[in-house]
């Protein structure tokens, strides 16, 4: 059965981890602020999924938005990823964790499906493993079953993304890794995603890049069109065709990211900006 039909990707993605008690306040601030896509995973060790499901029956409840206005994000971390909290029975098969971390995610979201399933992390630094394997086979069965829309990958390599490519037939929706700008803003990543229609999510585009909000045309680009930095970051990121995402906890800087979205910057200013650091 397919999923019910749910928001398209949004332009702008707002992450929840490291945010513990503050959880519930600052989704149920990002959404009043206007985000329409959340990124969570179940993955207690650094995020409380739960506590965006407060903020999603909030909203509801206040008649701020329904569930179809919102473009739900959540992943599947295996073992080595998590703490002792887990989210599934850890002598199962890594199939049925899946299944088992997606049906404690839908009950921590309170809703029957998410729009957009993402395995957190390959099990190894180098390669594609049987395991990885195993656990994409187990969220295509979890889109097949209408319990996710989409399906993704996070902090990958091209060599993760080709040799998933040689093994399934089916490509990610979505790739998010943090993006550093000395690393060519994940440049070989992110052709690879283009050649793929694959959508591109960075995230830590501002704590990974200090260099970049400092640079001097970032300045000159603040200064002449009366910006933020991270105004300047999140427009370039738009720009290179990603779908950047903020985990900011400030109010203000949640409306100024928004904002982002209404700015333009030059080809010779983005090509500029590729460049810095790599």
């Amino acid at each position: 059965m397919p999923p019910r039909q749910s928001s398209t990707p949004p332009s702008f993605l707002y992450g929840t981890a490291w945010k513990e008690e503050r959880t519930a306040a600052l989704t149920f601030q990002a959404i009043r602020t206007g985000f329409r896509g959340i990124d969570t995973a179940n993955q207690r060790r650094h995020y409380y999924e739960a506590g965006v499901g407060e903020a999603l029956a909030e909203a509801y409840r206040s008649g701020l938005v329904a569930r179809p206005d919102l473009f739900l994000q959540t992943k599947f971390t295996s073992q080595g990823g998590q703490d002792e909290r887990l989210p599934y029975d850890p002598s199962a098969t890594l199939s049925t964790q899946v299944a088992q971390s997606m049906a404690s995610s839908l009950e921590h979201l309170g809703t029957d499906y998410v729009d957009s399933f993402v395995l957190h992390g390959p099990s190894s630094n180098h390669k594609w493993t049987d395991e990885d394997a195993e656990a994409w086979e187990a969220m295509i069965k979890e889109r097949g079953a209408g319990r996710t829309r989409f399906l993704g990958v996070s902090n990958v390599s091209l060599e993760h993304l080709q040799q998933l490519a040689d093994i399934h037939n089916e490509l990610p929706a979505f790739v998010q890794n943090r993006c550093y700008a000395r690393f060519g803003w994940d440049r070989s990543v992110r052709k690879f995603c283009d050649e793929h229609k694959i959508i591109y999510q960075g995230f830590s585009l501002l704590t990974a890049n200090v260099e970049v909000l400092r640079h001097p045309l970032v300045m000159e680009l603040v200064s002449r069109a009366n910006v933020t930095p991270a105004q300047v970051v999140f427009a370039f990121a738009r720009q290179i065709g990603m779908l950047p995402l903020t985990g900011t906890s400030n109010p203000e800087h949640m409306k100024e990211d928004l904002d982002s979205l209404r700015v333009e910057i030059s080809a010779e200013a983005v090509q500029v900006i590729e460049t810095i650091g790599g």
